[in-house]
């Protein structure tokens, strides 16, 4: 049971939901910069939401299925096709052994997820299989896709054979086919170029000038190319202090935005560390985490400001979401 690497992508790893109980020890989350559409990616093919699968960053690798698989793609469009025919995204495809699934470019966003019905066979590190591309752990050697992989695959579960026959049944003489339903786009965020990314003050947002804090939620910022999974450097208006001030180290987490001496923010990621010395002004709330993680370099971003009491609740709605995807996917794929 495997896949076949025939062109690794720009940056292809294994993740799933990230090492969780280790922060403690300096040890980072990591795991899938848009958790949801991991989640929705894996629920689509009958697997556990915290199943490990692919990330696929702006320009989608070549993969060719050496067995017969179910799997589904979410997050940002890359144009996928099978064999040169187009495929569609957020819904369960069933493939032949032989299948070849290759990307044509970016539509929008800038993550795609590639789940497979029984996930990955690859070793957990410390209780996860997602890449820490830093310290080279997890994920096929901790790091990176190359030419000439090869990526071992769990197989089919029962539920995902029982689909896989269902959606192949009418098309015998084909090579793939995909369902002709997919869950209302509505119910999970989808990538925007140019979002309005949501956050709360900071623990030192009084630290900064007035107009630094206006500037922050009034003006853009720009994603710049030396951004990475650790953080987004971003470019915009310069954020200053009222004094300049050192701070002890605290903790982070996504979302963060630190800001260095320079005055350029910088908003933390999957791979971030476990704790910070810049100042926080502030912290983008966990409901627009896929949000941020789905803009591309080079394009812009605003922050606008909400309460405490405003993030809890879009949590809460986000999650509600994800459980009527799951319930109404548990019924969709016993009944085909």
């Amino acid at each position: 049971m495997s896949l076949s690497i025939i062109s690794p992508g720009l940056l292809t790893t294994i993740q799933d939901l990230g090492r969780q109980g280790y922060r403690k020890q300096g040890v980072p989350t990591s795991g899938a910069m848009d958790t949801v559409a991991l989640r929705v990616a894996n629920l689509l093919v009958g697997n556990p939401e915290k199943t490990a699968g692919i990330e696929i960053t702006f320009l989608g690798p070549k993969i060719r299925f050496e067995t017969d698989q179910l799997f589904a793609l979410t997050g940002a469009d890359l144009r996928p096709t099978l064999n040169g025919e187009p495929v569609k995204m957020n819904r369960p495809v069933a493939v032949r052994k032989g299948s070849i699934l290759a990307f044509s470019g970016l539509r929008v966003g800038s993550r795609a997820y590639l789940a497979l019905s029984g996930g990955l066979a690859t070793p957990p590190v410390l209780g996860s299989q997602a890449t820490y591309l830093r310290a080279g752990v997890g994920g096929l050697g901790g790091r990176a896709f190359k030419t000439g992989d090869v990526v071992p695959a769990a197989g089919l579960t029962a539920l995902g054979q029982q689909v896989w026959q269902a959606l192949l049944a009418a098309h015998p003489n084909r090579a793939w086919a995909q369902a002709t339903w997919t869950p209302d786009p509505k119910l999970f965020p989808s990538p925007h170029d140019a979002p309005h990314v949501r956050a709360i003050r900071g623990q030192e947002y009084e630290l900064f000038s007035e107009q630094s804090q206006r500037d922050f939620w009034q003006q853009e910022f720009i994603v710049t190319s030396d951004s990475d999974r650790m953080g987004y450097r971003l470019q915009g208006p310069t954020l200053v202090q009222k004094e300049p001030s050192e701070v002890l180290s605290s903790a982070v987490t996504f979302g963060t935005i630190q800001v260095p001496h320079e005055g350029h923010p910088i908003a933390l990621l999957a791979d971030h560390q476990t704790t910070g010395g810049y100042p926080r002004i502030a912290q983008v709330v966990a409901a627009d985490f896929s949000c941020l993680a789905q803009v591309p370099l080079g394009r812009k971003i605003r922050f606008r400001e909400i309460s405490l009491t405003e993030a809890q609740g879009l949590y809460a709605q986000q999650e509600k979401r994800i459980t009527e995807i799951k319930q109404a996917l548990r019924f969709k794929l016993t009944h085909l």
